[in-house]
């Protein structure tokens, strides 16, 4: 896991930058791809895109590389100023990650962050491809909104539990292999001391309570000396 902001900004960016060409991918292929052809009259969706000029977005036509930097961009932010932190004080909030598991904090993690970022990118994503030639009306966009939540939401949770975030992962853990080392020796240097002032508390202890019933065994024996002295 991400230690510090920068660790932070990378883990984000090799998110989205997966995660978007999945969610383009899924909507122009398999939500709306047999829809795009039947329009076009072509056989596959690139040739109906191209023969379309683009994809509709806020009611006029852009090139496909323009709408993933859009939606990198809206989702990178979205990531860094909400779906980041706050899937993580919502995890905490269930585990305390001292304690638990880390594959099982860090699956509550990714539920809590496609429980936020999937219904503010599908809100983002019902402004983008509303048909606003044919008028603007605020039922059809928040119906259009879940629609939208309807289909991306099973999408995002298996794909984000299952494929993105153990990808993601494995890449992060690649590019700072060397600090989760340094970081993982650090740690059982801990340990290993931590150990041994445990130990070394244990045996002072232990001393200490021998003495004092050697001290106990003594006062008891003076004792009973004196009372045999007396005895006789």
């Amino acid at each position: 896991m991400p230690r510090n902001q920068a660790q932070r900004m990378v883990f984000a960016l090799i998110t989205v930058l997966i995660t978007v060409h999945a969610y383009v991918f899924y909507s122009l292929y398999v939500v709306n791809g047999d829809a795009l052809m039947q329009h076009t009259q072509t056989t596959g969706v690139l040739a109906a895109i191209e023969a379309q000029g683009g994809v509709m977005v806020f009611g006029s036509m852009i090139p496909l590389w323009a709408l993933i930097l859009i939606e990198f961009a809206l989702a990178y932010t979205l990531e860094m100023l909400m779906g980041s932190p706050c899937s993580f004080r919502l995890a905490c909030k269930v585990f305390d990650p001292r304690q638990v598991h880390p594959v099982l904090f860090e699956s509550a993690i990714i539920c809590a962050t496609v429980g936020l970022m999937c219904p503010a990118m599908s809100f983002l994503a019902a402004w983008m491809y509303y048909p606003y030639y044919a008028g603007f009306n605020l039922l059809t966009l928040l119906a259009n909104w879940l629609e939208l939540v309807c289909y991306n939401f099973p999408f995002a949770f298996f794909t984000q539990l299952f494929f993105i975030q153990p990808l993601v992962r494995t890449l992060f853990k690649l590019i700072y292999r060397k600090d989760i080392a340094r970081q993982k020796e650090l740690r059982e240097r801990e340990e290993k001391r931590l150990a041994a002032e445990k130990a070394a508390a244990e045996r002072k202890a232990a001393r200490q309570a021998i003495a004092v019933s050697g001290k106990l065994n003594a006062t008891s024996s003076r004792s009973a000396g004196k009372k045999g002295k007396k005895r006789s």
